[in-house]
Parts: C-alpha cells; sequence; structure tokens
C-alpha cells in the first residue's frame, strides 16, 4: 500500500553508538527551563511499561497540528521526561500541540522493537484526535541521533496502517507530515559508515549487541526496512536536518570526543540530502557555516510546514475562489 497522507504541507557529544546529538536550535530564549506540566501524563499506548507518552494539548477551538518527540540514547538509554520546555512553549504557543514518546531500550527488547513501538504510539495518538482535538493530517516529529532514526522511519517508511485489522489502532495511518532530526544516522548499516564517515575504519559496535536476528538474510532486510536512506521515494515529507560540526572540520584528538563526532557526522545528513535532491523531496540541512537556513530553528520549521499551511482541500478551494484552476 502506498503513501496516503499527503505531504504537499510540505552539551557535548555523546560517546555512545546512536546516543543523544545536541540540536544549535534548542536555546535558550529567556523563559525559565522547567517542563510544563503535560496536559496528559504517562498515557499507555501499548501493552510494555515502556509504553508511554506525555502531551501538552495547544489551546484551540479548532483541531491542532501535532508534533511527537522520540528522544535519542543508543537506544539503550535517555528519557521522553527531557524534552526541551522551550520547544514545547513555542509549538504550543503557535497552536502546535506536543507529545513525547518513550519506547523499549535494547536490553528489553532488541531492534526493531523501537520502532514498533514509535509506530504504535503514532497510531495510538491519531486514534485519539478527536477527544484530544488533534488535527490527525498534520503530524510532524522530531528528535536527535537515535530519535533522529526511529522518526525517519516513520516519515519515510510506506503507509503502514492494516484498515482491516480487528485492533482499532492499527488501522491509523503512520504517515507524516514533516520531520526535523539532530545529529541523525541515514542509515544502520555500519559497513556504509566505513564507506562514507571520516576516520570510520571498522564497527565499533558488535550488531547482535543491536539486533537479534536468525540470519544474514534476516538481518539485511531488517536494515533496509529502517533506514532511512533506503526507505526514501520520491513523495516523502520535508526534512530539516542539524548537525554540529562543519564537513571540513577535523576529526577530535580525544578518542572519545571522536567516536561521538563519528557517529553524528554530518556526511550522514550530507548523503541523505543528496539523495532527497535527487528524488525531489525538499530538504534542509544545517550545521556551523552552512550556506543557508530558512527556518533559523526546528521549531520554526513545524510552526511554517504544520501550522502556517493551509490544509490541501483549502488550499484547492481558495485557488478556485481566485480563478486560478
Amino acid at each position: 500500500m502506498r503513501k496516503v497522507i499527503s505531504n504537499s504541507l510540505s552539551v557535548g557529544l555523546i560517546t555512545s553508538l546512536f546516543a543523544v546529538s545536541p540540536s544549535s536550535s534548542q536555546q535558550n530564549d529567556g523563559r525559565a527551563q522547567q517542563r510544563p506540566e503535560p496536559t496528559h501524563a504517562e498515557v499507555s499506548y501499548g501493552p510494555y511499561e515502556q509504553n508511554v507518552f506525555d502531551l501538552w494539548l495547544a489551546d484551540s477551538d479548532d483541531p491542532t497540528p501535532l508534533v511527537i518527540y522520540i528522544h535519542g540514547g543508543g537506544f539503550k538509554g535517555g528519557s521522553y521526561k527531557r524534552i526541551s520546555p522551550v520547544t514545547i512553549l513555542r509549538l504550543n504557543e503557535a497552536g502546535i500541540s506536543v507529545a513525547s514518546v518513550e519506547y523499549r531500550f535494547i536490553s528489553i527488547a532488541k531492534l526493531p522493537a523501537a520502532h514498533y513501538d514509535c509506530r504504535r504510539a503514532l497510531q495510538f495518538i491519531r486514534s485519539k484526535a478527536r477527544e484530544w482535538n488533534l488535527d490527525e493530517n498534520r503530524v510532524g516529529a522530531f528528535g536527535g541521533s537515535a530519535g533522529a532514526q526511529l522518526c525517519m522511519y516513520l516519515g519515510f517508511h510506506d503507509e503502514m496502517a492494516v484498515p482491516d485489522s480487528e485492533d482499532p489502532v492499527a488501522r491509523n495511518s503512520t504517515r507524516l507530515t514533516s520531520l526535523a532530526t539532530s545529529g541523525g544516522q541515514a542509515t544502520m548499516d555500519l559497513e556504509w559508515w566505513v564507506e562514507h564517515i571520516p576516520d570510520y575504519d571498522a564497527s565499533h559496535r558488535d550488531r547482535w549487541v543491536y539486533f537479534d536476528m536468525e540470519d544474514e538474510e534476516a538481518f539485511e532486510k531488517t536494515i533496509e526496512e529502517i533506514s532511512a536512506i533506503s526507505l526514501l521515494t520520491e513523495d516523502d515529507v520535508p526534512l530539516y536536518m542539524e548537525y554540529q560540526m562543519n564537513p571540513d572540520e577535523p576529526v577530535p584528538d580525544d578518542p572519545k570526543e571522536a567516536r561521538g563526532w563519528k557517529v553524528h557526522h554530518v556526511n550522514f545528513g550530507i548523503k541523505l540530502k543528496e539523495r532527497m535532491d535527487e528524488l525531489g523531496i525538499e530538504n534542509h540541512l544545517v550545521f556551523p557555516g552552512s550556506p543557508e537556513n530558512r527556518y533559523g530553528s526546528k521549531e520554526e520549521f513545524f510552526i511554517q510546514t504544520l501550522a502556517n499551511r493551509l490544509p490541501v482541500s483549502d488550499s484547492e478551494k481558495e485557488k478556485d475562489d481566485m480563478g486560478q484552476t
């Protein structure tokens, strides 16, 4: 089944593999850094203890867009409680609701369990759209590193809804409207890393730490299913990418800092951009000294792609009224 939701709306490096990469857009705007109380806290979306999320609803009479935060931490740590308070406030003030999702770590269930958890969370929230006054056709997601991978899995994967499922949650769409990532990896294929990441000359983690596949064929199939660069198709949604180093920056001398630098390297974004440009997909790559930053921050990107653009039906109606069709 092809993608059915329209995409025309269009403090130091962490050293563990796929850990959180800091976002340059999470700046202090002068407000207190205390996380606001969620409208709904620790909502269960699945059968496991870790299947929970917090939700901050924007104040609006009309259904609001939604942005989902998926945290990083190497698929083995981090917390959905660590979402930026400033991001919540900025998006809520712009009329955008915010959810922060938790998922199972590899110590509990190996990959792709985390991907399937986040898929379930998205579908569950969509199933509550009417109850929570959400616009299910305007949904974005953002995250850093491992969280970025999970966001791109949702954003670039073909529709995963099962319309005839006995589970009403599974009938809901898994497609998104826009994505923002920080330090995101384009693939989980570590051989690809050796080829494209500076000074990364050998896999530094045994893949079985993360995956528990029966054989090589199953492993390769799973890698293809969850990696952004293999999922991209021409009908995919806009992507805003942030990285913390310039492409020409040398590898840090400190071994621990160098490892974190490599696993969040801007070449991941460069290769994603090259492929997205080939397919004609809107994308924005931001790094120190990058030539352009149309939006300035991920928050502004979501405000423009979710809150400030009319739904497709309204846009077409406006054209009809102006005699432009």
